[in-house]
């Protein structure tokens, strides 16, 4: 199973989130593809998601998280004990979103998105200082990132198998060119695509 985490004011409408969906289901395993939108309060987003992956084996679980997704998805990793595929993923969120505490509007909609103060107390219970076995992580971060830096991001995950794109965006534009490597890393069966792989 691979559940997807979208970043922050994003939703199940981004283009990365539509991308694996289609493909998981191209694949046959669009029922082993889970991708919430999420609640802004950070321990209400890992409520959900615990919730969504509850008695599946760590070893069948994989979770892909983007921005502030990626930083969810850390946590989850070392709770649970599965693998993780970070995109572009932030490292210490509180600090870059507390200029966000107040009302804005979700990206991919109208619908208001109130980042509330105590979020940021939420979101520092989620910080893992280091993670305990960099061979579950895979790191996608692109260089030319304009939300985050993303040295930080290959400091934060040393160890860990990492692709660094020169340029690109924080919205790694050209992600379907990543998608196989991606799969993989969550040990889906490609061979099983209709017509091959992408």
């Amino acid at each position: 199973m691979i559940l997807y985490l979208h970043g922050f004011r994003s939703s199940p409408h981004s283009m990365k989130a539509r991308l694996m969906g289609e493909r998981m289901a191209a694949l046959g395993l669009g029922a082993q593809y889970a991708c919430p939108q999420l609640p802004a309060s950070p321990r209400q987003a890992m409520e959900l998601a615990l919730s969504l992956v509850e008695g599946v084996p760590a070893g069948e679980l994989a979770i892909v998280g983007s921005s502030l997704g990626g930083y969810y998805a850390t946590w989850l990793a070392e709770r649970l004990g599965c693998r993780a595929v970070l995109l572009n993923p932030a490292i210490v969120p509180r600090q870059d979103l507390q200029k966000h505490v107040g009302v804005t509007t979700q990206y991919h909609s109208d619908e208001p998105f109130e980042f509330k103060p105590e979020y940021i107390d939420e979101l520092r219970a989620l910080d893992v200082a280091q993670i305990s076995r960099p061979e579950r992580y895979f790191l996608i971060a692109a260089t030319g990132d304009e939300v985050l830096d993303y040295r930080d991001m290959v400091a934060h995950y040393r160890g860990a198998r990492q692709l660094v794109i020169e340029g690109s965006d924080h919205g790694i534009s050209e992600f379907a060119d990543y998608m196989n490597e991606v799969l993989a890393f969550c040990r889906v069966d490609l061979a099983s695509a209709a017509g091959g792989p992408q």
